[in-house]
């Protein structure tokens, strides 16, 4: 599993994901007509030509979504019972077709869980970065993270 485990999180650690990921024309169509946002910012082109880009904005929400996927490689994968919360979501820049899109993690806090024994909950912040080194999401989140098994715990030991 490519994912870490609970003790595995050290807080301050960062992780700067290889993977990225320019956006297209088809991804935005496809996103903002899938969650039935018919907001002529996305899908209008002429319309957008009127606005203060110019231009089509992509989907805020697939950005969002794009982070969860990216990060989700490095840190998540396997180990994780779920999200609990994404908190103070900001878009400070606008994304555009062709815009590439890489994601930097940090880990922010983390403690036990209250109600579980097999798990600890861990705050990341997360920022996508387009290709001019702009931040286009900041957010934070909170994930259930699985405990280390107890095998992999005792070799650790």
């Amino acid at each position: 599993m490519p994912g870490l485990y609970f003790e595995e999180f050290e807080e301050g650690a960062v992780f700067e994901h290889a993977t990225r990921r320019t956006v297209t024309e088809a991804d935005n169509m496809l996103f903002s007509n899938m969650t039935l946002n018919l907001a002529p910012l996305h899908l209008d082109a002429e319309y957008s030509k009127g606005t203060i880009y110019g231009q089509r904005l992509v989907n805020s929400l697939f950005i969002l979504g794009l982070v969860g996927g990216i990060c989700m490689q490095d840190t998540t994968h396997g180990t994780t019972l779920g999200n609990l919360g994404f908190e103070e979501v900001k878009f400070p820049k606008p994304v555009f077709h062709g815009d590439t899109i890489r994601v930097r993690t940090e880990v922010i806090g983390k403690r036990l869980s209250k109600s579980r024994d097999d798990s600890g909950i861990v705050f990341f912040r997360h920022q996508a970065i387009n290709q001019r080194d702009e931040i286009v999401c900041d957010c934070r989140r909170a994930g259930l993270m699985l405990k280390l098994p107890a095998e992999k715990a005792a070799a650790a030991s």
